[in-house]
């Protein structure tokens, strides 16, 4: 789900790109980078951390250039504590035959890979795809199409790839199915036409851009160093399956993604909520509805308006804690979610309150939520999620690898409901929140919703490859944990010199 820009300017790009990614900083807290093109050199800096953090006036100094592209990175493949991780070139690409992809790489492409995340396979095969199409000629767009062409034959899975070619311009494409969304957009500037890319349209509003379209899946753009943009639709037979967890939690509410307003998508989903609020229990148990920070608010807001009770604001977020969705570790999570949120009490003291937030994933941040609710006060406490159990893992670039992981996992809703210590559970219905989405946009083929419905649209996941990702999985646990007993015992030193 990493965010990503590319832009084409007759002006410098560094700080336009510095405010795209500020804009998109909500898809990747890991590591951020830049790499900027002038004339055939290019130019790069990139670090852990957020972006305010990662660049400071030196080094946006070192990025001249009137071409270039940016990302903030959220680890699901690879590493999360490597640097050499940190991608300035390329973006999140979760691929499903990546393990495959690597051996060929060297066996017949000759090509080494250096880290262990699956998007340098991905750009490793671009890489040598546009090579092979321009040997000996002229690169052309029609070239730079073939290209991509036989990228989508060789990769599987979900990517949205946004590559500088040097010399010749700036290549962006989308996987096939759809699954993750990338728009581009258009100004006019004092120094002339500009050309953006990106993964919401947020980052191109933000930046003065206006939105032209959305990239189709299984379509290529190549916009060259005049700013002219050429597309060409480069697989076999697309389809439209946007990743249905993108208008659940991932993307700003204030975006459109495939014509569907996100907003709009949350407000829906409030809406059949309520319905099966309504089905499960009476309104008049429930005395105020309070939504979890923040995505949940606009479904929280319907629930309410639905059910005709008052919604309130019962929990504070600190900006300035990490997502604990990413937060690697139990124990981390646990910890982060008391940094994170503070209850107003006088909104809980006495009342039976109806939390909503926008899904249940490990069930420990819901546990400590209901909690801290009766902590301060509450009589009752009800939980209701704006998204369906989510019983499947996620190989599409969601951190959510392993169904160890998932409280919904064969377990029944009330095994869930006693976990969190909730007085009653309430989950959203997958083909209500489908149906409720798809009305946004009659155009959409269907959605990626596997870690709800089981169902990899890919078609090419088997259960080797979910005992592969758990393996993994473990062997980064126990890096972790090592690293966490190394960080106590360094700091048990300070404290007792």
């Amino acid at each position: 789900m990493c965010g990503i820009v590319g832009v084409i300017s007759k002006g410098p790009v560094n700080q336009l790109i510095y405010d795209a990614l500020l804009l998109l900083q909500h898809r990747g807290q890991d590591a951020a980078g830049i790499v900027t093109m002038q004339g055939t050199k290019c130019f790069m800096h990139k670090a852990r951390g957020m972006v305010r953090d990662v660049f400071r006036t030196r080094n946006m100094r070192a990025l001249p250039g009137t071409v270039g592209l940016g990302q903030v990175r959220y680890p699901t493949a690879g590493n999360a504590y490597n640097e050499e991780e940190a991608q300035p070139f390329y973006v999140n690409a979760p691929l499903t035959n990546a393990h495959a992809l690597k051996k060929e790489l060297f066996d017949v492409d000759r090509r080494h890979i250096n880290t262990e995340s699956d998007t340098e396979v991905l750009i490793n095969i671009v890489a040598h795809e546009v090579e092979r199409a321009g040997r000996g000629v002229p690169l052309t767009p029609q070239l730079v199409f073939q290209a991509v062409s036989a990228v989508h034959k060789r990769i599987k899975g979900s990517y949205a790839v946004i590559a500088l070619i040097a010399g010749h311009g700036l290549l962006a494409f989308r996987d096939p199915f759809g699954i993750r969304p990338l728009v581009f957009g258009e100004a006019d500037t004092p120094e002339g036409h500009e050309v953006m890319v990106a993964s919401e349209s947020v980052a191109l509003e933000g930046t003065g851009h206006k939105l032209v379209r959305d990239v189709a899946p299984g379509e290529a753009i190549f916009i060259d160093l005049e700013g002219r943009v050429h597309s060409q639709q480069c697989a076999d037979a697309p389809t439209l399956n946007p990743c249905m967890f993108e208008f659940v939690y991932l993307a700003r509410p204030d975006s459109v993604m495939d014509g569907v307003s996100v907003y709009q998508a949350r407000l829906n989903m409030g809406e059949t909520l309520a319905q099966r609020v309504i089905s499960t229990m009476p309104p008049s148990e429930i005395d105020v509805v309070i939504p979890i920070p923040e995505s949940s608010r606009p479904s929280a807001m319907q629930l309410a308006q639905k059910i005709g009770k008052p919604y309130r604001e019962g929990f504070v977020k600190n900006r300035y804690v990490g997502l604990t969705f990413i937060m690697p570790g139990k124990g981390m999570r646990k910890k982060s979610v008391r940094q994170k949120l503070n209850a107003i009490a006088s909104e809980f003291k006495g009342r039976n309150v109806l939390l909503v937030d926008d899904s249940i994933v490990r069930g420990t941040t819901s546990k400590e939520i209901v909690q801290m609710a009766r902590e301060a006060g509450a009589r009752k406490v009800y939980m209701a999620s704006a998204a369906p159990p989510v019983r499947f893992p996620n190989v599409y670039g969601i951190d959510m690898p392993t169904k160890q992981e998932l409280i919904a996992h064969d377990r029944s809703i009330e095994d869930i409901r006693q976990f969190i210590g909730a007085d009653a559970l309430i989950y959203q219905d997958v083909d209500a929140m489908k149906r409720v989405v798809k009305a946004l946009n009659n155009k959409l083929d269907g959605f990626e919703a596997s870690c709800f419905d089981g169902r990899y649209i890919t078609g090419d996941v088997s259960a080797d490859d979910f005992a592969t990702m758990e393996a993994q999985r473990r062997s980064q646990g126990d890096e972790e944990d090592g690293t966490e007993r190394t960080r106590l015992a360094l700091q048990s030193a300070t404290e007792q010199s």
